[in-house]
């Protein structure tokens, strides 16, 4: 059994992998379900900033002064924030990826501006893209539908031209040692609002309580 302790950010107990998914597996209220969505991925001091909340701290204003957005809008999710990743059954290790979120309308909409003059020209055939750029452009579409937009997804000819300065090469520079967040590769993508995030973390759980029930079924 792989124990995994995070903090409990309301009441300061442990709480292990398998407490986490008996909890979501007992819950049948939607809105509590939500509620604990909220606390356990959404809320508090992550894993990998405990007992280093000024730290934190300024790691969230480094990438929010980067792309003009208020600290409160960068979140670190995923098994960085939780200590596992629920989905994996796997615990947060030196090989593991720091999850950045950044939760900003104007910047969505910035991105986006350079997305539709690129698929203006795609339109146009003044851009080839491989067979697997553009699939992998079709799953970055599909994302940016439900208000996530994951740069990792654009092809290679569009992260050079347009993203790689100003978003990996930021990213880079802050990962393996070069800031606040230890020897980690950092990766961000941009949630259009909120309830966006929210959403979407929601929906991570809920599909962590079907594949639970299913296999308790």
């Amino acid at each position: 059994m792989i124990t995994i302790a995070f903090l409990n950010r309301n009441y300061g107990n442990v709480v292990d992998l398998e407490e986490f998914h008996n909890h979501i597996s007992s819950t049948s209220s939607t809105e509590e379900l939500l509620d604990f969505c909220r606390k356990k991925s959404l809320h508090g001091i992550p894993h990998v900033f405990k007992n280093n909340e000024d730290d934190f701290y300024n790691f969230r204003r480094r990438i929010a002064n980067k792309f003009e957005v208020n600290f409160h809008d960068v979140f670190i999710v995923g098994s960085a924030n939780l200590g596992f990743s629920p989905h994996k059954g796997t615990e947060f290790s030196l090989d593991s990826d720091i999850d950045v979120a950044i939760v900003s309308n104007a910047l969505f909409d910035r991105i986006m501006l350079d997305i539709r003059q690129y698929q203006m020209e795609l339109r146009r055939n003044r851009r080839t893209v491989s067979e697997r750029e553009l699939k992998s452009y079709h799953r970055f579409l599909e994302y940016s539908a439900i208000g996530w937009i994951r740069p990792d997804l654009l092809p290679l000819s569009f992260k050079i031209s347009e993203i790689k300065n100003d978003w990996f090469d930021f990213f880079n520079s802050i990962s393996s040692g070069s800031s606040e967040v230890g020897n980690y590769q950092v990766s961000a993508g941009v949630f259009k609002n909120y309830n966006y995030l929210e959403n979407y973390t929601f929906s991570s759980i809920l599909s962590v309580k079907e594949q639970l029930n299913a296999k308790a079924a």
